[in-house]
């Protein structure tokens, strides 16, 4: 159960970070931001394209409002959820018969 939450509390984490850096409107040459979104985009993809992109031109950078990204984050969560449910149902000891 513990490393269930682990993974997937890692995964979170990074999902927010994507969420964050793209909604600062992040520089993409950045090591650390190219490296968070190449990292996070095989757990975003199945969710592109539920919602639109929300863009906001700034002087410098574009902000980018990305609704996969959450749908990933609320997704993997409950995924997360129901895999620890799951494992506590399947290791219960069984009813002593008498």
């Amino acid at each position: 159960q513990y490393l269930v939450y682990f993974l997937f509390g890692l995964l979170e984490v990074l999902l927010a970070f994507r969420i964050v850096l793209k909604l600062t409107g992040a520089n993409d040459a950045s090591s650390f931001v190219s490296f968070i979104y190449g990292l996070t985009s095989i757990f975003v993809i199945p969710f592109e394209g539920i919602f639109r992109r929300g863009y906001a031109p700034g002087v410098e950078t574009t902000y980018v409002l990305e609704p996969s990204a959450i749908v990933a984050l609320v997704v993997y969560a409950i995924l997360a959820w129901g895999i620890v449910v799951l494992i506590r149902i399947l290791a219960k000891d069984p009813e002593p018969t008498e």
